[in-house]
């Protein structure tokens, strides 16, 4: 993404005195040049590197380094996340979380997706994560369709319990950014 101009919109800030605040906002740009503690990859079950935003995140932490990393955890199930450093990235960990693949709606994608989003936020917080990146999972060559899997994404992480207290949606394009814009504002009103 060199040369694109990154756009930030804090659009959410919901009252959480449970375990205070957390600041949802999303942003265009590369989520591997992102300043967080932690930023989820959107992997395959085998944690081996891939296309889109996996490839990308392989590439700039180091492909070698982070791939005998991911071999150690053993791949890793649809609906989960696990941890490895962040290598070269600015972010210190990265949080692999494996995606459905979507078929038609009614195969449990909605939940597999919302267990993404809610396995990443509780390996942050094991790991003392306090701001998290993530891309939208599952809506590059897993197929699902954008608007559905952006309403799943920011209510199940604006539903989270947790202690993070910055959630950023790192989006490709501009059509990804417009759709969590939306979503976000809605949950403003």
């Amino acid at each position: 993404m060199v040369g694109r101009r990154t756009r930030r919109k804090w659009n959410f800030l919901p009252d959480r005195p449970d375990n205070g605040p957390v600041r949802i906002d999303a942003v265009q740009g590369d989520i591997t040049k992102e300043q967080v503690d932690a930023v989820v990859n959107a992997a395959n079950q085998s944690l081996g590197g891939g296309g889109g935003v996996d490839g990308a995140i392989h590439r700039a932490a180091g492909s070698q380094e982070l791939h005998e990393a991911c071999a150690r955890l053993g791949g890793c199930a649809t609906g989960d996340a696990k941890a490895t450093d962040g290598f070269r990235l600015p972010a210190r960990w990265i949080i692999h979380a494996v995606g459905p693949r979507y078929r038609d709606g009614r195969r449990g994608e909605a939940e597999l997706l919302a267990s993404c989003y809610t396995r990443s936020l509780a390996v942050a917080d094991e790991l003392g994560a306090r701001s998290v990146a993530f891309p939208a999972i599952s809506t590059g060559i897993y197929g699902y369709p954008l608007e559905e899997a952006t309403d799943i994404a920011v209510a199940t992480v604006a539903g989270a319990t947790t202690d993070v207290e910055i959630v950023r949606f790192v989006c490709f394009d501009e059509r990804t950014l417009r759709a969590y814009e939306r979503r976000l504002d809605a949950l403003r009103s």
